[in-house]
């Protein structure tokens, strides 16, 4: 009696299994699945089930450096990353040997095929595009394994040197190129409005010579300047004085 207590107590002590929260237990018996147990303790018949626990937390995958040509001949060396999760651990058991190694070599091939469509400025500036595309080039194989591929980023591009070196040469001539754009743009403006005060001068002749006038008070400010008035200028004082008089007749009358 005491030995049949034992080998019952042996058994359920064998046949206990712990499934952690973020996990999925799959259960065999003879080969053959018979149910999926919740996270929890649970228990199987030693000897004639076996449990596989499947992981169902986001998982980050590294693509490694890839050498692509791309659509413009230039070589590259590009990298991304790519985060996927079981939904279905059945599928992600009985369909597929190893999900990680599939999804790792689906991904090094699409990323490749998929850059290698694309002009090296293309790449550089329109990554989205690039990301989306391989996403769902990915979700689309792995969907049958009852895995969801939820994003594929570009992490890094290492271009060769000597097109670093073009690359950084093409933007120093577009910035030289805006700089003088904006000073021809100001020196354009400036000439505008010089027109415009040389029209308004020709029209009023005193203006020119109070600007003058307005010139020596602002050098005479320094107090040590010596100051030479030219004989237009003289007669520019009359005829100041000659319009003075002629603006106090008419108010006089």
């Amino acid at each position: 009696m005491t030995t049949a207590i034992i080998i019952v107590l042996l058994i359920l002590f064998f046949g206990i299994r712990i499934i952690q929260q973020y996990q999925k237990g799959v259960v065999f018996r003879f080969g053959k699945i018979v149910g999926i147990r919740n996270p929890g303790l649970t228990w199987i018949i030693p000897f004639i089930e076996t449990l596989r626990n499947v992981d169902l937390r986001t998982v980050t995958l590294p693509v490694p450096p890839q050498k692509i040509i791309t659509k413009d001949n230039v070589s590259v060396d590009v990298s991304a990353v790519s985060y996927y999760r079981i939904v279905d651990p059945v599928k992600s058991i009985v369909a597929i040997q190893n999900v990680r190694e599939a999804i790792d070599q689906i991904a090094q091939t699409s990323l490749r095929n998929v850059v290698g469509k694309f002009q090296l400025d293309e790449i550089l500036s329109e990554r989205d595009v690039i990301n989306a595309e391989i996403t769902k080039i990915l979700d689309a194989f792995t969907e049958q394994w009852g895995v969801v591929v939820s994003a594929v980023e570009i992490k890094d591009i290492q271009l060769p040197d000597d097109m670093q070196r073009a690359i950084a040469k093409q933007a120093e001539a577009e910035r030289e190129k805006r700089a003088k754009i904006i000073a021809a743009e100001g020196e354009y403006l400036s000439a505008q409005k010089l027109a415009d005060t040389a029209d308004i001068m020709m029209k009023h002749p005193l203006a020119l010579q109070l600007r003058n006038l307005q010139t020596m008070a602002e050098i005479g400010a320094e107090k040590n300047s010596t100051i030479i008035f030219p004989a237009q200028l003289m007669s520019t004082v009359s005829d100041i004085q000659n319009f003075i008089k002629k603006e106090g007749l008419s108010l006089g009358e």
